[in-house]
């Protein structure tokens, strides 16, 4: 059977919660990659808990960790980030305690901002990279995005008509990136549509 296990603090300088979902297979020492997943402002780790994406993904065999970011959540009360460089360090820092050694990167909405710096800044530490209409991709220049080969699943609703519009414009400058658009999903498109939404992101997992 799958086993969620919640754990209470990171050691380090940045204490934070995080839901896992270990795969059925993770005790013969043969499970995949690491999927981690970040939320929106509005959400925290247990919409992909409730929404069965870490569930799903574990039963695929990955190893898939959803965390609450500062200031959301469980780690309520932890020091939110206030500069790119900040939230730059927490993530890495996230990625090195919990030994998610080159993950996949799920990132929508608010999340973008401590996501897109790591992906720009340290390609090398990502699998792959899933956005879902994040938040601050015209913070960086057009060569940015076009020197960055990480595989990237860009996934939109198609009325969400801000972010998921905005944002597209500048994740299709990433070379190796395939497009999703959930029709007739909003902002939180993989709410809208999950049946469609797992499904993309696990044939895309399939592929790295």
């Amino acid at each position: 059977m799958n086993i969620t296990v919640r754990t209470a603090t990171l050691t380090g300088e940045w204490p934070t919660f995080y839901r896992e979902a270990m795969p059925r297979n993770a005790m013969e020492g043969a499970e995949r990659f690491t999927v981690l997943l970040l939320h929106g402002q509005a959400f925290t780790s247990k919409t992909w808990e409730a929404l069965g994406t870490l569930s799903i993904l574990a039963e695929h065999g990955y190893r898939a960790v959803a965390i609450d970011l500062p200031g959301y959540g469980e780690s309520l009360h932890a020091q939110p980030m206030s500069s790119e460089k900040g939230r730059t360090d927490y993530l890495l820092h996230v990625m090195e305690a919990l030994s998610t050694h080159h993950p996949v990167l799920i990132t929508p909405s608010m999340s973008g901002l401590f996501s897109l710096p790591v992906l720009l800044q340290h390609p090398d530490r990502l699998r792959g990279f899933v956005p879902i209409a994040p938040v601050g991709t015209k913070s960086f220049k057009p060569q940015q995005y076009q020197q960055i080969k990480v595989p990237s699943l860009i996934v939109y609703g198609t009325l969400d008509t801000n972010l998921g519009s905005q944002s597209r414009e500048s994740l299709q400058l990433l070379p190796n990136h395939t497009l999703i658009p959930l029709k007739g999903a909003g902002h939180a498109c993989y709410l809208d549509r999950p049946e469609e939404f797992h499904a993309a992101l696990l044939m895309f997992l399939s592929k790295l």
